[in-house]
């Protein structure tokens, strides 16, 4: 077991490594000059050659990356062009709602997700499978900013039960900030149960028409404990995959269910930064989220030595 965290924890140096060049690369790919795209049209030779030097963009390649990698590993993600704040601080400022959104979605999705695959699977090829079964196709053919503004019209316009836009932080009240997130939560989450529904599904399927599972059917075993006890247990792996990978649909959702409900997370910051050229920020954020990325991607791995002991070594 300690070797399995051993050598997951050694792979995740080179990822970073390999994503921290290509974000400190990011500046210098863009087209035209970043500081001038930085200053505007209206700014002087002036105002450039500050921000030029601001940024350490009149050094040799090599040394601003020795001194940008050496402020990271120090925690420190560099100073916004335009609100003159740490990366860092304007993160953790707007991580509270992205974290809110991320974690209500994962958990909605996951429940729901998990549900539907399982009894799509016990009823194959019944109307409730074929209803399930639509329901994902749905998912993942609608984007997310069409059911988010679908959910606004209908719950918050129409109906009026809840909020339209914006956030309530949790210390106001538990009520308040979930009545906030349910539509959002929702939004985001249409195409991650979409997809975990399905791959719950399909190997819910493989499972069932194995010997064993046939044989404990013959002998009587309840079929609640059976679809549950024995062959969600096996399914269990390819399952965690999905919901780990998942979380890049989630990290590019963020900014898009951000921006149409109006929530002051991390995903508003980075379209904020996109719109005035911050890149410190853009840099920022994009290590942040591989970094979240990577870890969620190290617990689904470790997670197979639970669900399946024979990957211990």
């Amino acid at each position: 077991m300690s070797g399995t965290i051993a050598r997951r924890l050694a792979s995740i140096l080179p990822v970073m490594c390999i994503v921290a060049i290509c974000v400190f690369l990011l500046l210098h790919f863009a087209p035209g000059d970043p500081a001038a795209i930085m200053a505007g049209d209206a700014a002087t030779p002036q105002n450039i050659a500050a921000i030029r030097e601001k940024l350490g963009l009149d050094q040799p390649v090599w040394r601003q990356f020795l001194v940008w990698v050496g402020n990271l590993l120090q925690g420190d993600l560099g100073t916004s062009l335009f609100w003159g704040d740490s990366v860092m601080s304007l993160i953790g400022q707007r991580a509270e709602p992205t974290l809110s959104l991320a974690l209500t979605t994962i958990t909605l999705a996951v429940l729901v997700a998990i549900t539907l695959g399982v009894v799509a699977a016990a009823r194959v090829g019944s109307l409730i499978d074929r209803a399930v079964m639509g329901f994902a196709v749905m998912g993942f053919s609608v984007p997310v900013f069409v059911v988010g503004y679908l959910l606004i019209f209908v719950f918050a316009i129409n109906l009026k039960w809840l909020p339209v836009q914006g956030y309530t932080p949790i210390a106001e009240g538990v009520l308040p900030w979930l009545r906030n997130l349910v539509l959002p939560s929702f939004a985001l989450g249409m195409a991650y149960v979409a997809l975990i529904a399905r791959i719950t599904r399909a190997t819910m399927l493989d499972v069932l028409a194995e010997d064993y599972m046939r044989t404990a059917k013959a002998k009587g075993v309840a079929s609640r404990p059976m679809l549950l006890r024995h062959a969600l247990k096996n399914a269990a792996v390819p399952i965690v995959t999905v919901v780990g990978n998942g979380v890049a649909l989630l990290i590019g959702g963020v900014v898009i269910t951000e921006t149409v409900f109006n929530i002051p997370g991390i995903g508003r910051l980075v379209v904020d930064a996109i719109a005035r050229r911050d890149y410190p920020i853009i840099q920022g954020v994009i290590m942040v989220f591989s970094g979240v990325y990577v870890f969620v991607n190290l617990l689904v791995d470790l997670s197979y030595t639970f669900f399946d002991p024979r990957v211990r070594g």
